[in-house]
């Protein structure tokens, strides 16, 4: 259902969280290497064909200059989110923030954080969820965990330090 692609391997560890968390959903997804600039033929093909393969969004990272995720969004009417990844050439990360960022009025890509995976695989169980009842439902128990973390360490915080706003 979602794809995920990444301008190189040295991606793959960032990449890896979007693909950890839609695992732990139970969401099925493919995980490749595509580059923008080295591999453009197979950009184009991995584009146009990702809705006729049943993909309903793709999650795009890369680096430095991160022309992937824009270029894909050109060839493709599926979600597209971009994850803007800190890499070795970056300038601390802000030419792959603006690169995805900054679309043309027309291409939209939806943009999470830098090195920012996690959320964008939780954006695209969301994106899923709008048309899956059970996918939907998983993602509410997500977010019930996520509360209840919080507030076991309000708990545990009030118990040692009895003066605070949950005495």
């Amino acid at each position: 259902m979602v794809g995920i692609i990444m301008g190189s391997q040295s991606d793959l560890a960032i990449m890896q969280q979007a693909a950890d968390f839609l695992k732990s959903q139970e969401i099925p997804y493919e995980l490749t290497v595509i580059s923008a600039h080295r591999t453009p033929e197979r950009m184009f093909e991995y584009a146009k064909s990702a809705k006729s393969r049943g993909l309903k969004v793709i999650i795009a990272g890369a680096g430095g200059a991160a022309h992937l995720p824009g270029m894909v969004a050109s060839c493709t009417t599926l979600p597209v989110i971009g994850v803007p990844i800190l890499s070795s050439n970056s300038i601390g990360g802000w030419d792959s923030i603006l690169s995805i960022l900054q679309m043309p009025s027309g291409i939209p890509v939806a943009t999470v954080a830098l090195n920012g995976a996690m959320n964008a695989g939780i954006l695209a169980a969301k994106i899923l969820g709008t048309a899956d009842e059970e996918i939907s439902e998983k993602l509410n128990h997500y977010q019930d965990s996520l509360k209840n973390k919080v507030l076991g360490t309000v708990k545990e915080i009030s118990k040692s330090h009895p003066n605070n706003f949950d005495n």
